[in-house]
């Protein structure tokens, strides 16, 4: 034994060993090895370490180079059964070594039964430092290619000291150890700090193009956001479509209703015009079937339906989801005959399609809601009913002959009020004008009352000129009076206040009554309407709040933020 056959022997097993680490280095490039670059205790994590890395354990062993007649093997199976304990813990590392070990022990030899017992105990002293590490919460430390070589440097030395101790004759045993010692701790102890090396790189990989994508995926997000709010039609889809386009790059974006194009940006964008109905098969199946469709031009055909010269070669058509899961309409991107679709580029066009989805939803709802309150202020118009025409009438016939002064008053107040319904703005007022509404109403209500109902308002000049949503005050007195004052026998007192606290203006209307029921429904349609528009055009901190004393007094007090309405 010299050092010429030791040096041979190194050289040969370190070229074993880049086998080895070639196929390693492949397989890390597929989903195979994604479960590695990740610390987890979960069970399917455990059996990918383990399926991989006894096939690695057990390439090393047949990799080896038989020495001294084929009585030892000098091999790498080190390298699988220290990084499968290593990265999957204890109980992977000792199935990694058992299944090594038991593969070794079929192949024989003089070294067959200690080298089976080696590879046990590497799978298992790897799978302790696992242990070690993560108790002690030094989880990166598994994947430190130093630490992966160091860890693998000693559990050589005690295989080497395993087989002197079991291997017989001990003469040629020492023999056998004095020649494969140096090669295998040089290749083994390199394999595995090359191994860490690979996976960290590829773990690096990922993260990169993951942070890519988010970056992308944000940026193209924070664009788009809110256009399609405003309508699903051919303006805001070509806003749409020209983002998508500069943010991702691809050849072309098309995006369509169920009949025809909306949008189309880049290649082939002269005979693929907008307004035109959709011709494409690919499009039209998507559409009826709700089916992403990609047509990468080689499994998939890809054939512009429009013109034969088109240099598009391959689209991937999304649909767009409505209501009730319909499709409305599609998001197509497309690639040149020379570029590859990227798998980045499928993904993003499937999230850009739940988002843009998601946006006409939002935007058919925010209409809804805004018909919706429409329609509940006609119907605070609407609430004039003929009860309160009649009455205010028969006061007017009342008094005409005795008061005709006091009779046009009347008459100019209920013009002055049925104006004011009819022709008053849907959104915001001055509060001046909103006082002069509910005057007009509380003049027909007092002169309908006579001295049984008395009127203070209190409003400090700075605020009469602040916008409110119009129909806020009037309902109010008016649920006071006839929910409150006009079912009491003795003098009713109505007081309107107005006041600013911080950053909101708070209205009140307080009667002397105390009549008020909490039930739902009890405040009476008008407050309750005004309540739900201001909520929700403000949010839930807002709106009309209620306190009662029995029997003594009601006061509705109305919040609305003052930053809104300046």
């Amino acid at each position: 034994m010299n050092l010429q056959s030791i040096a041979s022997l190194s050289v040969l097993l370190l070229q074993q060993m880049c086998v080895y680490l070639v196929v390693a280095y492949a397989l890390s490039r597929t989903r195979l090895f994604i479960p590695l670059t990740r610390a987890s205790i979960r069970w399917p994590h455990r059996i990918a370490c383990y399926l991989i890395f006894s096939a690695f354990c057990i390439m090393g062993t047949l990799l080896g180079l038989p020495v001294v007649s084929g009585n030892a093997i000098a091999n790498t199976p080190a390298i699988g059964a220290v990084l499968g304990g290593l990265l999957g813990g204890p109980v992977v590392g000792l199935a990694v070594g058992i299944t090594g070990g038991l593969h070794r022990y079929t192949l024989g030899g003089s070294f067959g039964l200690a080298a089976s017992i080696d590879i046990v105990m590497q799978g298992l002293a790897g799978g302790l430092t696992h242990r070690y590490l993560i108790k002690r919460g030094k989880t990166r430390l598994l994947f430190s290619p130093l630490l992966a070589g160091g860890l693998t440097f000693v559990t050589i030395l005690i295989e080497l000291g395993i087989d002197l101790a079991l291997s017989r004759p001990f003469a040629e045993a020492l023999d056998i150890v004095t020649l494969i010692a140096l090669p295998e701790l040089i290749a083994n102890s390199a394999g595995a700090a090359v191994f860490v090396k690979i996976l960290l790189d590829r773990r690096d990989s990922i993260d990169r193009q993951s942070r890519a994508f988010s970056a992308k995926a944000l940026e193209i997000a924070a664009h788009v956001d809110g256009v399609l709010r405003d309508g699903f039609d051919q303006e805001n889809s070509m806003r749409v479509a020209r983002i998508i386009y500069e943010q991702t790059g691809v050849g072309a974006v098309a995006i369509t209703d169920r009949e025809k194009i909306l949008a189309f940006i880049g290649i082939g964008a002269d005979h693929h015009l907008t307004g035109t109905p959709i011709a494409s098969q690919h499009t039209l199946h998507a559409i009826s079937c709700n089916e992403v469709i990609f047509a990468d031009g080689n499994e998939v055909p890809f054939q512009c339906s429009l013109s034969p010269h088109c240099k598009l070669g391959s689209s991937l058509v999304i649909p767009l989801v409505g209501e009730n899961r319909q499709v409305i309409g599609t998001i197509k991107l497309y690639e040149p005959k020379t570029r590859i679709f990227s798998t980045i580029n499928r993904t993003l066009g499937e999230g850009i399609a739940k988002l843009l989805s998601s946006q006409i939803l939002d935007g058919r709802y925010e209409r809804q809601k805004s018909l919706l309150l429409e329609s509940e202020l006609k119907l605070l118009h609407a609430q004039v009913n003929p009860h309160f025409l009649f009455n205010t009438l028969n006061t007017i016939i009342a008094i005409t002959h005795d008061d005709p002064a006091k009779a046009r008053s009347l008459l100019s107040d209920l013009a002055v009020f049925l104006r004011k319904n009819l022709k008053r703005p849907t959104e915001d007022v001055v509060l001046s004008e909103e006082i002069e509404h509910t005057k007009a109403y509380l003049g027909i209500q007092l002169a309908r009352f006579e001295d049984r109902l008395s009127v203070e308002i209190d409003i400090p000049e700075p605020l009469l000129g602040v916008h409110v949503p119009a129909f806020t005050l009037q309902p109010l007195v008016e649920n006071a009076i006839k929910h409150g004052t006009g079912q009491m026998i003795r003098v009713g007192r109505i007081c309107i206040r107005a006041h600013q606290d911080g950053q909101a203006i708070f209205l009140v209307v307080e009667d002397n009554a105390g009549l008020y029921d909490p039930q739902p429904g009890g405040g009476g349609l008008g407050m309750n309407i005004v309540d739900r528009r201001i909520k929700n055009r403000y949010g839930e901190s807002f709106g009309v709040t209620m306190a009662c004393e029995r029997q003594v007094s009601t006061r509705a007090t109305v919040r609305i933020p003052m930053e809104a309405l300046t």
